[in-house]
Formats: C-alpha cells, sequence, structure tokens
C-alpha cells in the first residue's frame, strides 16, 4: 500500500511538475522575446540617433563651410583689392537715384536707375561721363555724382550688407526658425534676401518691410553693395488701355526712389501702400494707406487675367502685408523696403494672396 501511494505520489508529483515546467518555458520565452525586441528596439533607436547625428553634422558642416567659403572670399577680396565684387569702385552720391543711360548724354534713353549708396563697377570714363556696370545694368552716368577710389572703399565698408541668395527653386519663408511654425511665404530662385542674423540652421531675413527665417543650407551669402535696377518700359498693346498704360509709366518714373515706413511723399519716401496710394490718386482711385485695407477696394481678378495697372497682394496664409502694381510681362513696381526702395521685381518673386482691378 505504502509503496502504491509512493507511486501515486510520485506520478502526481511528476503530473504537477510538467505545467511547471511549461509554466517556465512559457516566461523563458516571453522573457527572450522581449530581450530582442528590447534589443531591436534599442538598434533601431542607435540608428535614429545615429542618422540624426549625421544629419546635424552634416548642418553644421555646411553651415561652417557657408562660414569658411564666405570668409575665404572676403580674405581673397582683401588680397585682390576687390569690394563686393568690384576692382573699380564707383558709389552713387545722390539723395534718391542716378539714371543711368544707353550713351553718354542727358538726352539719351534711360536703361536703369543707380539708387543712393549704391556699387558700380567703372569701366571707363569720357568727357565727364562713367560707363558702369551694377547688377544687370550697364550704361552711362554723369561722373561728378560718383564717389571712386579710397573715399568710395571707406564708404563700402560701411554701407556694405550680407545677403542671402536663393540657391534652389523655391525655398519656404518661416515665421520662426522651425518647421513646425506658420509659412510667410514661397521665394524663389536667385532672389535675394538682406539677413538680419545668422545662424547655424536658421537664417533671420528681411522680405519686403517684414522679417522672416529660411533654412541655411537653401541660400548663398555674400556681403553685397545696392545694385542699379532695370528701368522697364510699360507693355503697351491694343489691349491696354491708355489710362493704365499712363499710370504705370508715371510708377516707373519713381524706381529707385526712397522707402520709408509709415511714408507718404513719393518724393521724400513712401512705403507700399503709400506708394499704391498716391499713384492711383493720380488717376482718381483714392486708397487708404493700408495694403490690408486697399484690398477691399476695385474687383478680384485671378492671376491670369492681370493687366498693367492692377494690384497684386502679399503676405502670410490671407494675411496681408504688402502690396504692389503690375507692369506687364510678368513684372511689378513697389516700395519694397529701406534697403532696395522702389523697384522692379517678378510678380511671383512670393506668392500673390490676391489681385484686384482699381479700374
Amino acid at each position: 500500500m505504502t509503496a502504491v501511494t509512493a507511486i501515486i505520489g510520485a506520478g502526481a508529483a511528476s503530473v504537477q511538475a510538467s505545467p511547471i515546467r511549461a509554466g517556465v518555458g512559457a516566461v523563458m520565452a516571453e522573457y527572450l522575446h522581449e530581450s530582442a525586441k528590447a534589443s531591436m528596439l534599442a538598434k533601431a533607436d542607435s540608428g535614429r540617433q545615429t542618422v540624426a547625428k549625421a544629419v546635424q553634422t552634416a548642418q553644421t558642416e555646411a553651415s561652417q563651410n557657408k562660414k569658411r567659403s564666405k570668409s575665404a572670399k572676403n580674405s581673397e577680396a582683401a588680397q585682390d583689392g576687390t569690394i563686393c565684387g568690384y576692382t573699380n569702385l564707383g558709389i552713387a552720391n545722390v539723395s534718391n537715384y542716378l539714371n543711368v543711360r544707353q550713351k553718354a548724354g542727358e538726352d539719351e534713353k534711360i536703361v536703369g536707375k543707380l539708387p543712393a549708396d549704391a556699387g558700380c563697377e567703372i569701366l571707363d570714363e569720357k568727357d565727364g561721363w562713367y560707363h558702369i556696370r551694377s547688377g544687370k545694368v550697364s550704361g552711362y552716368v554723369r561722373a561728378d555724382y560718383i564717389i571712386t577710389g579710397d573715399k568710395a572703399k571707406q564708404m563700402a565698408e560701411k554701407l556694405k550688407k550680407t545677403m542671402a541668395t536663393v540657391n534652389t527653386l523655391t525655398v519656404y519663408i518661416r515665421e520662426k526658425p522651425n518647421t513646425d511654425c506658420t509659412i510667410l511665404t514661397i521665394v524663389t530662385t536667385d532672389e535675394e534676401l538682406e539677413v538680419v542674423e545668422e545662424g547655424d540652421e536658421w537664417i533671420e531675413i528681411k522680405l519686403d518691410d517684414e522679417n522672416g527665417f529660411v533654412n541655411a543650407q537653401y541660400v548663398n551669402l555674400s556681403e553685397e553693395l545696392k545694385k542699379a535696377m532695370p528701368y522697364t518700359e510699360a507693355e503697351r498693346s491694343a489691349e491696354v488701355p491708355d489710362t493704365k498704360y499712363s499710370l504705370v509709366q508715371t510708377a516707373l518714373s519713381y524706381v529707385g526712389g526712397r522707402y520709408v515706413w509709415g511714408g507718404a511723399s513719393l518724393t521724400n519716401g513712401v512705403d507700399c501702400s503709400g506708394f499704391t496710394m498716391q499713384i492711383m490718386a493720380k488717376y482718381g482711385v483714392y486708397l487708404p494707406h493700408s495694403s490690408r485695407g486697399q484690398a477691399g477696394y476695385g474687383r478680384s481678378v485671378s492671376t491670369s487675367e492681370l493687366q498693367p495697372g492692377d494690384l497684386i497682394f502679399y503676405g502670410s496664409g490671407s494675411s496681408i502685408s504688402h502690396v504692389a502694381i503690375y507692369i506687364g510681362n510678368g513684372q511689378i513696381v513697389h516700395a519694397s523696403n529701406s534697403r532696395d526702395g522702389i523697384k522692379v521685381s517678378n510678380a511671383f518673386y512670393r506668392t500673390p494672396i490676391c489681385c484686384r482691378r482699381m479700374f
């Protein structure tokens, strides 16, 4: 009996041990599974950190390369005597702008405007006129309105600004230095933006009369002087009424004029809405001194319907902060900012919000 009991007891113990072993096996299996999972997650996290570190390193190196490149350019300029790319520098000594003419002579055709304190390369001199090149403009200016020599070089050191030139097809201008914030607008290739402050990853820039941020890898930095602006003739065709043609010609006659925030004087300085307000008033259209307010006048037209004399409004999202006059051929004239003053630009240099026809 005792032997039977012992046998039964041993069997029972064996039966009890089976689920215990199974339980231990399950626990071990789960432990191994979780360990493997943890290892995989750790490797993945390590991979992400490696990638993030590589991206950060690449961005840092790109920023440092830009700084080294800029420093190298400045060093090269100092060695070869050039300043902001000019070897025989001249600076415009005028209050507003200096007319650049096709040939030497007061009655010759105007091909550009050289703003006050703008730089130019002096190519030749004859009979009181300088043959110059500045930006995309070549022509002739009165020599007595151009500062040269050591005085021009000293002035250039004070006048030059760091500019960011867009090196990609389009780039976002953001409200803050990160990718999670509001996109103010989209700017196109080769657009020059005045730098407010340089950073390793983000550059604070001035776009017209407001500030924003652009990713450093999408712009090239350089020190520049103001340049001449091409003088563009208004587009004239049977579809454009004489009044609109005349309005555009009048607006273009102020290219090179001063930008003054809050200003409303075409001779002493205007801001963007002050400029459109005063030009339109000459043709019987009276608008408020506010780009936002002006967008409520006239009637809406699409960009495909634009005619010379129409107003184009820009800003962030649906918030309007800038206005310009369309002059035809895909271009606008506007009071841009304190550096450039009144100038001609590509109508789509930044994203338009709306367009209005006043008459």
